[in-house]
């Protein structure tokens, strides 16, 4: 027997939505959130909705539970990804439909690994928003990056295409965490896309931490706190690691593999964050997230301040 619906009214199948939600687009900031569902590599923490490219073809070679072959697809990555930007064309032609004529303040790529895909796909998709839509003069278009999916020509394009602000993932300086958090980049690639980043032109560079990972002790944290303000970064995001179910160092941590930080632990270590952040200007601003004065991420706070927007790609959420 399936579970029934939850409650409220089903959605529409052509999109609509309520004259009195659509009466908050005059009156309410407005931005898109684009979600790239690809990595090279899927992290151990992760439950994100993301699909690496190898294993989506090796999934596409096996058989179906019936036997049968699986329909016949370009399983190559050009392949997948061309499959993605027309989903993602076909939702901005609903999103188009549903609310007219709208100013975009915010753009916001995730993930996943946006810049796993190449620059020319990532500004395609940013062209198709403005096709649609009107992109404010002074709006902040965002991606996120792995440092190893990145390179110094890459940069120029994106900054060329209109982003202007990145945001990195170091996660941390030590490789024992990094290997723990099966993450692939050396501690020194951060600090080249960073510098790559500011030579490209873009106006906010901004670097991710995860803290609290199992084994990690205080002095690991505070150095990678430090090699990531010695990087001079406009904005910090520190995320304190939850060990979600049905992820691998879940797993890990549930076979005994690993003991979790325990939450004074990880409080302290929110305590170190915002006195070294502080100490050279980074404010807190939200939760996760520090910023010199005017590079706080508007996109960030628009979920904060229960803003408007428009969710593209697979799992994206709307509001």
């Amino acid at each position: 027997m399936s579970a029934p619906n939850p409650p409220g009214a089903p959605a529409p199948a052509d999109g609509s939505l309520p004259q009195a939600a659509l009466e908050t687009l005059a009156t309410t900031p407005f931005g898109v959130y684009v979600h790239v569902p690809f990595c090279a590599a899927r992290c151990g923490y992760c439950d994100f909705n993301t699909y690496v490219p190898d294993s989506l073809r090796q999934e596409a070679l096996a058989p179906t539970w019936t036997g049968k072959p699986r329909p016949a697809a370009d399983m190559s990555d050009a392949g997948l990804f061309a499959a993605y930007v027309q989903a993602v064309n076909h939702e901005l032609d609903l999103a188009q439909k549903v609310l007219g004529d709208v100013e975009v303040r915010t753009v916001y790529f995730g993930g996943g690994t946006p810049t796993l895909l190449p620059t020319s796909v990532q500004a395609s998709i940013l062209d198709a928003v403005k096709r649609r839509f009107r992109l404010a003069w002074d709006a902040e278009v965002s991606t996120e990056a792995n440092p190893e999916s990145v390179s110094g020509f890459g940069l120029d394009a994106l900054a060329i295409a209109g982003f202007n602000r990145i945001s990195l993932g170091m996660q941390s300086a030590v490789p024992r965490v990094l290997q723990l958090l099966d993450r692939r980049h050396t501690p020194g690639r951060v600090a080249q896309a960073v510098e790559w980043a500011r030579q490209a032109g873009f106006s906010s560079v901004g670097v991710d931490l995860i803290y609290g990972s199992p084994t990690e002790t205080a002095e690991e944290w505070r150095q990678s706190l430090r090699a990531a303000i010695d990087m001079g970064p406009d904005h910090v995001s520190a995320y304190s690691l939850t060990l979600e179910p049905g992820t691998r160092l879940e797993r890990r941590v549930r076979s005994g593999e690993f003991e979790a930080a325990d939450p004074d632990t990880q409080a302290d270590y929110y305590q170190l964050a915002e006195d070294e952040l502080g100490r050279v200007g980074l404010r807190s601003y939200e939760i996760s997230n520090w910023a010199k004065a005017g590079h706080e991420c508007r996109h960030n706070l628009a979920y904060w301040h229960s803003d408007n927007w428009w969710g593209l790609g697979p799992g994206a959420h709307s509001h």
